[in-house]
């Protein structure tokens, strides 16, 4: 399985009819207002108007997806046989991790959705009404996007195979955070991925998850190849990046003329199911000289930096083939 970072094509053609007419000011100054919300750790409960939901839409959907994508990639080598039948996707926003997941994983059928925010949810109802996916189709007939809080409506979640939270966690209050963490693990029967901005706080807020999920008896199956504190030390903290390609209405909309973007995230991805195990994650992108290749990995024994020289014929293509993020073979 390999899901590109672009959007599927009726997501694409979705959004590109919601933007027929818009002001594109408007929305660039929405969508302004809202990269400053979230870079201050922010999250969507001041998405109100109609502006703020298609600022969103062509900007934050799009980075989201893409790392929703690379994520889905990374759990793919280490849960190679993981086949979802449910999904339930909390704090699901325009259901944005739904339409990764579906991509990822066929043989989704029930999926279930949650968020606070109800324009974020007529947006999403809308997506998936127009989706070329039937499980997506069925979600905007069946109504199964649930509008509520999420610790009410996790207390009585039925368990799902596959359970996302996608930029969610940073939105639940601190003092809730280990009643959220013990819900929303109660309502995973396979896999639970967790994704948050790729800054020092999200990364904060995703080790605290993970300590508390290992406690619990999950295992950890991405980007970790351990399950052991994490070795990396203050300033530095683990994140990754997905480049993801603009469309006209992206690029308009944040002003911007480079046709590209990249998405920094931090994720865990934790299982009921043992992991096949990577040897080694690759945590940063790789500096490459006429000489030698350098890589920052983190290993079962801790975070190393390993060097391939050039004379080196077999280690210098295998490190070559590295890219941030990459689960790295030894």
């Amino acid at each position: 399985m390999s899901i590109p970072p672009d959007l599927p094509s009726d997501l694409k053609a979705a959004l590109s009819r919601l933007a027929h007419g818009v002001s594109r000011k408007a929305v660039a100054e929405r969508a302004a207002a809202q990269s400053q919300i979230y870079r201050a750790g922010g999250g969507s409960r001041r998405i109100v108007t109609t502006d703020d939901v298609l600022a969103y839409a062509f900007t934050r959907l799009p980075a989201t997806y893409a790392a929703m994508a690379a994520v889905f990639n990374a759990m793919s080598e280490t849960l190679p046989a993981f086949a979802p039948r449910t999904l339930l996707d909390v704090g699901a926003g325009p259901g944005t991790a739904v339409f990764a997941a579906v991509q990822a994983f066929e043989s989704l059928a029930g999926i279930r959705l949650i968020d606070a925010n109800a324009p974020l949810r007529r947006l999403a109802m809308t997506l998936m009404a127009e989706a070329d996916r039937t499980a997506l189709r069925e979600v905007a007939e069946s109504q199964s996007y649930q509008l509520g809080d999420a610790l009410a409506l996790l207390t009585d979640a039925e368990p799902a195979d596959l359970v996302t939270a996608s930029y969610t966690a940073g939105e639940i209050a601190a003092d809730d955070l280990a009643r959220f963490t013990r819900l929303i693990w109660a309502a995973t029967a396979g896999a639970l991925v967790i994704v948050m901005p790729g800054t020092p706080e999200g990364y904060a807020c995703m080790l605290r998850l993970r300590a508390d999920l290992i406690a619990a008896g999950a295992h950890v199956a991405a980007p970790c190849p351990h399950e052991r504190s994490c070795p990396l030390q203050p300033p530095d903290w683990c994140h990754f990046a997905q480049r993801l390609p603009r469309s006209r209405d992206h690029l308009l909309v944040k002003g911007a003329e480079v046709p590209f973007e990249d998405e920094k995230f931090s994720y865990v991805v934790l299982s009921r199911m043992k992991p096949h195990p990577v040897a080694a994650r690759v945590l940063a992108p790789p500096k490459v000289t006429k000489s030698a290749i350098t890589v920052k990995l983190c290993k079962a024994g801790g975070v190393a930096t390993d060097t391939a020289a050039r004379r080196d014929a077999e280690a210098w293509r295998r490190f070559r083939s590295w890219r941030w993020g990459d689960g790295a073979s030894r």
